[in-house]
């Protein structure tokens, strides 16, 4: 199983153009992806650095045909030409997919911060291996505060989602069967931009153990990489707008139960079709 994380930067690269078909191209070139998390997509932004009005959640779906487009919005406001103004992220599936559960994480008040509401869309898969839920994000960036919120509210979530699946069948009612839930499992990916790098809080409070009992998360690059390796960069490496050194910010976390099927994490560090460079994870599926 392939699956790709990448901040798109609404399809802007380096160069300044807006051009999602070389975000397609450039993912196809690094894996033939089974699921392709995006994070910052638009639709009628024309106010963001070389974009218009375009629904780029439409297009991307048509550059991804056999792909089910599962998505989600952080922010939501009326537009100016009357047409919603839409902001988030999304998962591109060539699975099965069994429910999708949208979330909008905690977005307390901190004054003086620039910041935006923030969203994460749980996808339940049929793959190979099983039920498997895959969930993708993108975190605050200026408030530690409700960057720390939201990702101890995303590890909250994989603790219910667990509860649920160890409960095992019937634990959620005697709900009329056209409104039974998807499966529930314990086996989950979290990722996407958590817009911090692994020194700060809010990586590890996404890893800290749950109540349940459950196999926590823990980031894959710890077990794929050699000693463990440092991270590679994923933002800052080919612009310096935010910072004057690369670092990484954009993780792929998986379950405990699923830990010994990662194979690879791997950052392309070549690519400049984005602020962000796509960090490819694969699994075992047998």
């Amino acid at each position: 199983m392939r699956l790709i994380t990448w901040n798109i930067q609404w399809g802007c690269g380096i160069d300044g153009r807006v051009d999602l078909e070389r975000i397609v191209r450039t993912a196809r070139g690094i894996a033939d992806f089974d699921v392709l998390c995006v994070q910052e997509v638009a639709d009628n932004f024309p106010g963001l650095k070389g974009n218009d009005h375009r629904d780029q959640f439409a297009e991307l779906s048509r550059l991804l045909p056999g792909y089910a487009c599962l998505e989600v919005f952080g922010l939501d406001v009326e537009g100016e030409d009357g047409r919603r103004r839409r902001f988030g992220n999304a998962i591109f599936t060539r699975y099965g997919v069994h429910g999708v559960r949208r979330h909008a994480l905690p977005w307390p008040a901190d004054a003086g911060k620039p910041n935006m509401p923030r969203a994460a869309v749980e996808a339940t898969l049929r793959t190979p291996m099983g039920p498997l839920r895959v969930t993708t994000t993108h975190l605050e960036y200026y408030s530690d505060p409700q960057r720390r919120a939201q990702a101890l509210r995303l590890r909250n979530l994989h603790d219910e989602a667990c509860q649920r699946a160890l409960a095992g069948p019937g634990s959620q009612g005697d709900a009329a069967p056209i409104f039974a839930p998807a499966p529930q499992t314990t086996s989950a990916i979290l990722c996407g931009d958590f817009n911090c790098p692994p020194a700060n809080p809010a990586y590890e409070e996404i890893q800290h153990r749950i109540s349940s009992g459950g196999p926590r998360y823990v980031d894959a690059w710890m077990r794929a990489s050699p000693g463990p390796a440092p991270h590679p960069p994923t933002f800052c490496l080919h612009e310096r707008g935010y910072g004057d050194d690369p670092y990484c910010c954009d993780f792929a976390f998986v379950s405990e139960d699923i830990l010994p099927r990662v194979r690879t994490v791997r950052v392309d560090l070549d690519t400049q079709a984005s602020d962000h460079q796509p960090l490819l994870l694969e699994l075992d599926d047998r």
